[in-house]
């Protein structure tokens, strides 16, 4: 069973004996913990995924002889670089944060393309024991701020890097990227830790229902739910199929527990042209969805509307190339075309709730 001590930063939070959370601050406690009290359950999440190729091969670098998920965030004391939580066993003498946190990263390379020369480094603690997620990505430590570095087919880049640009003409707050080379790569939004990130499962568990996941948010805040409605209206535009319980979140104060908002958005490479040209005339579940949302909240949201020239300008200004098809010789044209009947069909949809501000006053005819 496990017996382990639940750290913030350097203060205790929690004595586990026998797998059972026993609080000593619980109102710092992880959120998920709160819910739940499955310790085992809330260290498999902090875990790398095992079906990554690149995880395989950090595990059997770093000598891990068990390479279950509990084996693998124990050897990095269940450390992330989003968050201060940490465990140790109850016997343990360590006391510092400073002590375990990350400041290095000797297998980036590793954990992002495989690099075979890994296999020569002596094991040394590692962030990416707990960096989550499907896709090959790693950490990197840039001028004291550490940035996300991810792998992808071109599609996948050019989509979330426009993700990004539209997000952020929408005035909505999101994780920052930048493309880097080949990859993409996207800042740490928690600042060095310096709140601490939960995702979204933590208090929704499983649920995927917008409505059932509002008025979750509700009973947290009003302000949560406002938050979680622009994120489902971004969503409807850009087509992200990927929404789910681990790929948005929320931000703490790490002293006091306190939730202080939704977290930044990102994760949005399974959106707009990731999986092919869609149809010119959408009609799908995320649309119909948020119109179900906003028939039950009864209220409005105020987006600004995007014209083509806002679009030209961002789509023109991404390194990463969609693919060139028969039936779409002009990927880029699609795109923004598509995007902005996208944006229609939701103006359409919900045209006594949404009060989309003007467009600006600009020529639209042509921009490729």
């Amino acid at each position: 069973m496990l017996d382990l001590l639940l750290l913030s930063k350097d203060a205790p939070i929690a004595r586990i004996e026998d797998g059972v959370v026993n609080a000593i601050e619980p109102l710092r406690l992880p959120l998920f913990l709160k819910r739940t009290g499955d310790i085992a359950s809330w260290l498999e999440s902090r875990a790398i995924d095992g079906q990554r190729i690149n995880s395989r091969l950090l595990k059997r670098a770093l000598r891990l002889e068990s390479r279950d998920d509990i084996t693998a965030v124990l050897r990095v004391n269940a450390a992330t670089i989003t968050d201060n939580y940490w465990v140790k066993p109850l016997d343990d003498g360590i006391t510092r944060y400073e002590d375990i946190r990350f400041k290095m990263n000797a297998f980036d390379n590793l954990a992002l393309f495989g690099d075979v020369n890994s296999f020569s480094q002596p094991p040394s603690r590692t962030p990416e024991l707990t960096n989550t997620g499907s896709f090959e990505k790693c950490w990197r430590l840039e001028n004291g701020e550490w940035w996300m570095y991810k792998a992808g087919k071109e599609e996948e880049l050019f989509s979330e890097l426009l993700a990004f640009k539209t997000g952020e003409a929408l005035g909505l707050p999101m994780a920052q990227y930048e493309a880097a080379g080949e990859y993409i790569k996207s800042r740490d939004f928690t600042e060095n830790a310096n709140m601490d990130f939960e995702p979204a499962i933590s208090v929704i568990g499983d649920k995927s229902d917008y409505i059932e996941i509002y008025e979750i948010l509700l009973s947290i805040g009003e302000g949560f739910t406002e938050q979680y409605v622009k994120m489902c209206y971004f969503d409807g535009l850009i087509l992200n199929m990927d929404r789910h319980e681990n790929n948005f979140g929320l931000l703490r104060n790490s002293d006091t527990g306190a939730i202080i908002s939704l977290a930044p958005l990102y994760d949005h490479n399974i959106s707009i042209v990731s999986r092919g040209y869609p149809a010119r005339d959408p009609n799908d579940a995320l649309i119909g969805d948020f119109t179900a949302l906003m028939k039950h909240t009864g209220s409005s949201v105020k987006m600004p509307k995007l014209t083509l020239r806002d679009l030209c300008d961002m789509i023109n200004g991404i390194p990463f190339e969609p693919p060139v098809t028969v039936d779409v010789p002009n990927p880029r044209e699609f795109t923004a075309h598509y995007l902005l009947r996208r944006q229609e069909v939701l103006r359409d949809r919900n045209r006594d709730l949404l009060r989309l501000s003007a467009p600006k006053g600009r020529d639209e005819s042509r921009c490729f």
